[in-house]
């Protein structure tokens, strides 16, 4: 698995674009197969990404209350489509994020808060 395997799209690419859905389009355009993981930060946005069928949505920064909205309107409008939970996830709300029913959870504390083993070599 490479870079090349798939399209992320995140929120600078939809500000540059103007819109999700602008976005979407454009990176479909260029490459019609390749599969697309798009980064929304509100239901609003989720429901255009939902009705235009992507195969994964990053759901960044968003509660528990609104992940579990989100699970609803996927299951109920676009079944196949994967969502990924991200952005203020540690590892004490895993279980939360995990029990609304996303598919994946995306943990930063996992390495940029990690603390740091010393270990030295001298006696």
């Amino acid at each position: 698995m490479g870079l090349g395997d798939a399209a992320l799209i995140k929120d600078n690419h939809v500000a540059a674009a103007g819109s999700v859905l602008a976005a979407l389009k454009a990176v479909r355009a260029e490459a019609p197969d390749l599969p697309c993981e798009v980064e929304v930060d509100s239901l609003e946005q989720l429901d255009d990404v939902l009705a235009a069928d992507v195969e994964l949505v990053l759901l960044d920064n968003f509660p528990v209350w609104q992940t579990q909205i989100a699970v609803q309107r996927r299951d109920t409008r676009s079944p196949k489509t994967l969502l990924e939970s991200s952005g203020g996830l540690s590892l004490d709300s895993a279980a939360d994020y995990a029990g609304t029913g996303v598919d994946y959870l995306a943990i930063g504390a996992l390495t940029h808060s990690v603390r740091v083993l010393d270990i030295g070599l001298d006696t």
